[in-house]
């Protein structure tokens, strides 16, 4: 049952693929809501760039297994920056189930840095190496 690059795919896959459909939900229905938060905290609007580079171009990258380790650190970031600005007042919340009000944005901080630091395995379109 020792197969650590096949653990690395479903990771990548489970980390990315979801991701995945928040990014093209921004992309359908638009993530102009995040300029006001970025304007909020005085930080440059041009960098709402970033939620579909760390949303939709990262998760694929992810998934694909190609420049995996700098796509899964954007990811990282993105979902830093997510509860940095729209969830710091849930940060030590539970929800209404009982869990922690961030799991999601956890989980997703936190499988991407697992991805950084895995790399994508052999099971990818790149081989293993610095950027996978």
């Amino acid at each position: 049952m020792k197969n650590d690059d096949l653990g690395k795919l479903i990771l990548r896959l489970c980390v990315g693929g979801l991701m995945l459909f928040h990014g093209v939900h921004k992309l359908i229905y638009g993530h102009g809501f995040i300029a006001s938060k970025l304007k909020a905290v005085g930080l440059p609007q041009f960098l709402i760039a970033g939620v579909p580079l760390g949303e939709v171009v990262a998760p694929l990258l992810i998934i694909f297994g190609l420049y995996t380790r700098p796509a899964a650190l954007l990811l990282a970031f993105v979902m830093g920056m997510a509860v940095w600005l729209v969830h710091m007042g849930q940060l030590t919340a539970l929800g209404p189930h009982g869990g922690y009000a961030l799991e999601l944005q956890a989980f997703y901080f936190f499988g991407a840095l697992a991805v950084a630091f895995f790399g994508a395995g052999r099971y990818g379109v790149a081989k293993p190496g610095k950027w996978n």
